[in-house]
């Protein structure tokens, strides 16, 4: 049976976030972290691995009883890719494809994640990526076998760089809604999460 495990990349500073680490807030009621691990494992991924960096010791408090496995990454000022490299490392399960997940999308659901992971188990391309109206977007799924060639050794590469160094690998997804590319970084992000949150909180609820 064709399996993706995921990688969530949660050991970051959140330093555009004005002091605040991110992972904490609340969205529609629970952590970020805790919401978008949730959702992950609600998803038709086989193992799920979060790494951890800044403040891991009080941000591991957030998935407790979550049937989730964490991993520190020492070296997490040096990069995402860093991360990535880490994530890797600690999956402990045979899989064809990777799963690479951003700690900071609000609104992903399980159908979005599904959808990905249809899309690497059907067509089989190196590098998933999805889209919404053009723009590339995120969790991005790329094939276990790959690996060396597509990470290439390179800790502060970053997924976007990636994917641009990489054009020949990628096949790309549309998506039907904004959940692959809303993404948390700045108060004003936030603020804008909230408004929509109360516009459309059956929408914004991860099922």
């Amino acid at each position: 049976m064709n399996t993706v495990s995921g990688i969530v990349l949660a050991a970051g500073e959140s330093r555009r976030m004005g002091g605040i680490n991110k992972l904490n807030m609340p969205v529609d009621g629970e952590p970020l972290l805790r919401r978008t691990v949730r959702t992950l494992l609600s998803s038709r991924l086989d193992e799920l691995v979060v790494v951890l960096g800044h403040q891991a010791d009080e941000v591991q408090t957030l998935l407790q009883g979550l049937n989730v496995r964490t991993v520190i990454n020492p070296d997490y000022r040096e990069g995402q890719m860093s991360s990535v490299h880490c994530g890797l490392a600690a999956l402990s399960r045979p899989c064809d494809g990777v799963m690479i997940c951003l700690v900071d999308l609000p609104f992903l659901t399980v159908q979005d994640v599904n959808v990905l992971i249809d899309a690497f188990l059907h067509h089989r391309g190196d590098i998933i990526v999805p889209t919404y109206e053009g723009r590339r977007g995120n969790p991005i799924v790329i094939a276990y076998a790959h690996r060396g060639q597509i990470l290439g050794g390179e800790r502060n590469l970053g997924c976007k760089r990636l994917i641009e160094r990489n054009p020949e690998l990628v096949t790309t997804v549309a998506m039907d809604t904004d959940h692959v590319v809303f993404d948390l970084d700045t108060p004003e992000d936030y603020a804008l999460l909230q408004r929509r949150l109360t516009q459309m909180p059956v929408r914004a609820t991860a099922q």
